[in-house]
């Protein structure tokens, strides 16, 4: 799989001006196809490294069916809302006769890549992924689409593609958090967030604005950072809460991210609630592991995982069009704890 946009099935027939059946059948050495235009086809989709995936076909189009397998592409196993979309994804497509091979982008462009190239090489069945923080270019999502391999996307979508996806509710979520927030008598509220390349944070980051100004409420830009773990909470926490009209309310776009600000807070003699109000966004085990425990936005990650695995097995089995983009929306919901008043 090349990184240059790849040919399809369509492509090939168009220009030896035959029709997508005939190349299939072709490339499969069928007999009712001339043996010289089936060299012709396959030397064709040789020259252009083109490489059908005849195990998704055959699923589509057989009632005996080879092994299935379905690659999951993770960015981080660290975190408590991939690990839980992850059980989603294995117990759907258990309940329905495939196995996951899953790999870790670790956050990582060019591991993505090489992870998308060896899912393909290994002719799973389809792919469902959620992006690496620094994917800026989308050619090996597009090309797996383009060899016939049905793609889903989770969590971060890639706008870049036109694919099926699984999203939670970002900006409802965020709004009904901050809302909350100011409804308690919070005024001054921060925001760290995701890189804004990311869908998810620009949603996030819209509801978060959009509750301030509805509520009559002014956007400080001082107080939206760019901070998505708890390390780099501790590390900028400080000085913000060391200004003398410092935020008396967090928002964060992770549990971990919320955490820091919690430790960092309490650490410089904050009360909090009473001084400083909190809220997360995932509910994970750490979100009640911590003192107060953690008011968070319940992401149900088991249930993305779940439709994202449905989807795809609807494209692969043929039963949801392989040209049809399913856009699916997870609600969310507000766990109200000790971080909030």
């Amino acid at each position: 799989m090349k990184e240059s946009t790849p040919i399809t099935m369509k492509d090939i027939a168009r220009e030896l001006g035959v029709s997508v059946a005939t190349v299939s059948r072709a490339l499969k050495d069928s007999p009712r196809i001339s043996e010289k235009r089936r060299e012709l086809i396959k030397n064709y989709a040789r020259e252009h490294n083109f490489y059908p995936n005849f195990i998704a076909e055959t699923l589509r189009n057989s009632r005996v069916k080879p092994v299935k397998i379905i690659g999951v592409i993770v960015p981080q196993f660290t975190h408590f809302y991939f690990s839980s979309i992850l059980s989603g994804i294995e117990e759907e497509a258990s309940a329905r006769g495939y196995r996951i091979m899953v790999a870790q982008s670790n956050e990582k462009y060019e591991r993505e890549v090489d992870i998308c190239k060896s899912f393909f090489e290994n002719k799973v069945c389809g792919v469902i992924v959620s992006q690496a923080k620094d994917t800026a270019k989308y050619d090996h999502f597009q090309s797996l689409i383009d060899h016939g391999v049905p793609l889903v996307f989770y969590d971060r979508i890639c706008t870049g593609v036109d694919c099926s996806r699984v999203v939670v509710d970002d900006y409802m979520g965020a709004y009904t958090a901050v809302n909350h927030l100011i409804d308690t008598g919070c005024k001054r509220i921060a925001f760290y967030g995701f890189s804004m390349r990311l869908e998810i944070t620009k949603n996030r980051y819209n509801g978060y604005r959009d509750a301030l100004l509805n509520n009559g409420l002014q956007l400080d830009s001082r107080f939206v950072k760019y901070c998505d773990n708890r390390a780099d909470a501790e590390a900028i926490t400080p000085e913000i809460l060391s200004m003398e009209d410092h935020p008396d309310a967090f928002f964060a776009v992770n549990d971990d991210t919320a955490i820091g600000v919690l430790y960092t807070a309490k650490r410089m003699g904050f009360h909090i609630p009473d001084d400083i109000s909190i809220c997360g966004f995932t509910n994970g085990q750490r979100a009640i592991a911590c003192d107060p425990m953690l008011t968070t936005v319940e992401q149900r990650g088991v249930v993305v995982g779940e439709e994202a695995a449905n989807i795809l097995i609807g494209q692969v089995e043929g039963l949801i069009p392989s040209d049809k983009v399913e856009k699916r929306i997870v609600r969310t919901s507000l766990i109200i704890r000790g971080t909030t008043r």
